[in-house]
């Protein structure tokens, strides 16, 4: 059995439901493209140590990445460095069945959120990941067909067993994640986090009541997807274009170059306390984002933002 020391888990006791939280650091290293990233295991190594060096030691996952590639590369590395396991909380995702190629079973993309297959998918990222333990285990998307009890005595077996110390969700609407909470009361398991995309071109969690719930509820959402895939930098439509001169406007005002930082700022000042996932391989990317924690906008820097995405001024 995997074991569940202070040491394993960097906990931190919530006031409100004095049950053990989850210590992320305030941004997640993200390793969705790693398939993607020319690199030799010994720079993989280096990659996670240089994220560590500067803080970030939360990494993201998910079983389906590069194929289910991207958990095996990044195992790779930790096989080779055990001593590392120590300083990251190790996340990873399930319940999406893509019809990948590789899969000829597969004829429809669709989601599984049955015990066999949470089980099995844990057992799988443990197995590519190179460890005895998940930190944090998220159901990756929605799923209409889950059954909020069974997933909840699922997560209560893996709690129990150890391989999963600390369960939440991801892109789940309020109501979603209530509905699962409430079946996990029954064995004082509380999600930790709700891991939703927000962005200047992707505001919407800001409007559907999804952040409020987080702040209600003392949740830091995890945001993916924080640069808009790139969009804001390159698209040639007339909103990516009005919210880049923006950007470039107030970085401007804060004497820096890299809009990056500014959008991280705009995303970091939201009172529920997001945690951006940085995606990147480049230490000076990674660099560049951590340094968006010393720039604060005033409201209105903020809110022009807000106008500069919407095309109008708030009512």
């Amino acid at each position: 059995m995997a074991t569940t020391s202070e040491s394993h888990r960097q906990v931190l006791i919530d006031t409100h439901s004095h049950q053990p939280q989850i210590k992320l650091s305030d941004f997640i290293a993200g390793f969705w493209r790693m398939d993607s990233w020319d690199m030799s295991a010994q720079q993989r190594i280096q990659l996670i140590e240089a994220y560590i060096d500067l803080g970030v030691t939360s990494m993201d996952h998910a079983d389906i990445y590069g194929q289910f590639q991207c958990e095996t590369l990044f195992g790779e590395a930790l096989a080779l460095k055990p001593s590392l396991r120590e300083q990251i909380q190790l996340i990873s995702k399930c319940g999406i069945k893509p019809a990948f190629d590789s899969m000829p079973e597969r004829y429809v993309n669709h989601y599984d959120t049955s015990k066999s297959h949470i089980l099995a998918s844990v057992d799988n990222s443990l197995t590519r990941l190179h460890t005895d333990r998940l930190d944090l285990l998220l159901i990756h998307r929605p799923d209409p067909l889950m059954s909020a009890h069974e997933v909840a005595e699922t997560f209560n077996q893996l709690k129990l067993s150890g391989k999963v110390i600390h369960f939440g969700v991801s892109n789940f609407s309020p109501a979603q994640f209530d509905l699962l909470q409430s079946s996990l009361n029954q064995f004082d398991i509380s999600l930790t986090t709700n891991q939703i995309e927000i962005s200047p071109l992707n505001m919407s969690s800001l409007n559907d009541g999804t952040l409020d719930h987080c702040q209600q509820h003392h949740i830091s959402p995890m945001a993916w997807s924080c640069l808009g895939g790139g969009n804001i930098f390159t698209g040639k439509d007339e909103r990516s274009i009005r919210l880049r001169k923006q950007l470039h406007k107030i970085a401007d005002e804060h004497g820096i170059q890299d809009i990056s930082q500014i959008i991280y700022a705009w995303i970091l000042a939201l009172p529920c306390q997001p945690k951006p996932i940085i995606g990147s391989s480049q230490p000076h990317r990674i660099e560049s984002a951590i340094a968006s924690k010393a720039i604060k906008l005033d409201r209105q820097q903020w809110f022009s933002i807000w106008q500069a995405s919407t095309g109008h001024s708030v009512p």
